[in-house]
């Protein structure tokens, strides 16, 4: 038969404070326990602005001018006055051709000019004298007449002074002829000395624009033919075009944005994503669409003081044609993605996070538009997601700064 035994009234009290103790320290060690499972994270506020609705494509620059150099006249190629790769300015001297042949063609024209120069004041000269000569012949014509009249000469005398003065006549008539051919002469030859020099002075290449010169294609000694051969190459970089493609559903959409004002082009060197873009603006909508591929080729001008573009190169454009207001945005890094399709981790008031569906819209930069299943305010993770699930409770360790993002277009 077992015994009970009761204690004593007096050590009950100490009992209790004995049991209070020990479930206080349990329960301190559950809590550091669960500091313990805790995963670390980081977090960022989800922010509202105002960000650019862009269109993305692959790009080449173009030269803004390209120009094939060539000589108007044949020749010798005496002297190269530039190097390959070289900024040359418009009206730079580039090639000297041989000029001896043109300067001796100059020089005959000039002097056949000369000559009939000296030709046409002799006509004149000429044209003055007979003039001279037919007044007089005609005024002796009338005073024989009125001697016949008179009768004091036959009028067989006064018939030869008026024949004479019809001679002379013909004669000042023929120097007028003599001085128009003379004239016309003259013109002919002004016009070939005008020729001439056009071609002695085609014996210079000029640069026609600013730019770059590319390879030299044909070397001092090398004969060169007229408005044929190709000297070198010279692209002007400063403007410069980048060409690119977009989906022809784009078309009415740019084309509305454009009737409002100038549509930003942002312009990166493929590879480079974290450089700063060039910025342009669109020039040019072709008059066609691409039937073989659905796409319109657009161009936009870059001013390229920096020479940062190169032609032919390739790059990332980006086509801003409109804005969105006030979205909620957040960082890149948070959003995940799952069978279901995006997702992010918000951070519960209770220090545990949830999982939350969301619908993206277009990334800028390091952070992407939350179209829907975020609201400004909230805090997601964007670190430390790989332990997470559902509930899991969570300590933060850091807290983001928000990127900056441009909201306005330049």
């Amino acid at each position: 038969m077992s015994k009970l035994y009761l204690m004593p009234s007096k050590s009950f009290p100490l009992l209790c404070l004995a049991l209070v103790g020990l479930l206080g320290s349990c329960s301190e060690k559950q809590v550091e326990a669960n500091k313990q499972q805790a995963a670390p994270i980081t977090v960022a506020q989800v922010v509202a602005k105002t960000v650019p609705v862009e269109i993305s494509a692959v790009g080449s620059v173009e030269a803004y001018s390209n120009i094939a150099v060539k000589t108007m006249v044949a020749g010798e190629l005496q002297r190269v006055h530039f190097t390959e790769g070289q900024d040359v300015r418009k009206g730079d001297l580039l090639f000297t051709i041989d000029e001896r042949p043109f300067r001796t063609a100059l020089d005959q024209a000039e002097a056949n000019l000369a000559r009939d120069k000296a030709m046409l004041i002799q006509l004149e000269a000429n044209l003055a004298r007979d003039i001279a000569q037919a007044q007089y012949a005609k005024a002796q014509a009338g005073r024989y007449a009125k001697l016949v009249e008179e009768g004091v000469i036959s009028p067989e005398q006064s018939e030869q002074f008026d024949t004479e003065a019809k001679a002379r006549l013909e004669a000042v008539e023929a120097d007028k002829a003599a001085l128009k051919t003379a004239q016309a002469s003259i013109q002919a030859d002004e016009a070939a000395v005008r020729s001439a020099r056009v071609q002695l002075s085609f014996c210079s290449v000029i640069s026609p624009i600013d730019g770059r010169t590319g390879s030299l294609l044909v070397h001092e000694g090398n004969i060169v033919k007229a408005n044929e051969t190709v000297l070198v190459s010279i692209n002007q970089l400063s403007p410069t075009y980048v060409s690119f493609s977009v989906p022809e559903l784009y078309l009415p959409q740019i084309r509305k944005a454009l009737g409002k004002g100038s549509l930003r082009v942002d312009a990166r060197i493929r590879g480079n994503d974290f450089s700063e873009p060039v910025v342009g603006h669109l020039t040019f909508i072709d008059n066609t669409v691409d039937h073989a591929t659905g796409t319109i080729r657009l161009k936009g001008t870059f001013p390229n003081r920096d020479r940062a573009l190169w032609p032919g190169e390739f790059v990332d454009t980006t086509l801003r044609v409109a804005e969105q207001i006030d979205v909620p945005v957040a960082p890149t890094r948070a959003v995940q993605t799952g069978q279901n399709g995006p997702y992010v981790f918000v951070l519960k008031p209770d220090q545990t996070v949830e999982i939350r569906p969301v619908v993206t819209g277009p990334s800028i930069g390091q952070e992407t538009v939350i179209q829907k299943g975020l609201r400004q305010g909230e805090t997601v993770v964007t670190d430390g997601q790989l332990r997470l699930v559902d509930g899991t409770p969570v300590e933060v360790k850091q807290e983001e700064p928000q990127t900056a993002m441009e909201t306005k277009a330049e």
